[in-house]
C-alpha cells in the first residue's frame, strides 16, 4: 500500500501537534526542541500552551507544515519517547 493510500491527508499541509505533559517552565521548549529535529521551521506564532484546570499539566500545540506521513510518524515517535511527554495527538 502506498503512502497516499495510508492517509487521508494531502501533503504538504498545516498540521497541529498536540502534546501533553506535567507543567514546568521548560515543557514548551522541550516539545519545540523535539519537533524542530524533524521540521525546518516553526513560526513563533505556531506554538501555544494551555495549563490544565488544576495547573498540574500543560497542553502544547505546535502547528507545522507536514511534508509526509513518515515525517509525522517520526515526530510522534520522538515525542512519545520523551519521559516529559504523557500524550501526543
Amino acid at each position: 500500500m502506498s503512502e497516499e493510500q495510508e492517509t487521508l491527508l494531502e501533503f504538504p499541509c498545516q498540521f497541529p501537534l498536540k502534546v501533553m505533559g506535567k507543567s514546568s517552565e521548560q515543557f514548551e521548549s522541550i516539545v519545540v526542541d523535539i519537533v524542530q529535529q524533524h521540521v525546518e521551521f516553526i513560526a513563533e506564532d505556531a506554538v501555544s500552551s494551555k495549563p490544565s484546570k488544576g495547573g498540574k499539566y500543560t497542553a502544547v500545540t505546535v502547528v507545522i507544515e507536514a511534508t509526509s506521513k513518515a515525517q509525522l510518524d517520526a515526530i510522534y515517535m520522538s515525542l512519545t519517547s520523551s519521559h516529559h511527554v504523557i500524550m501526543a495527538l
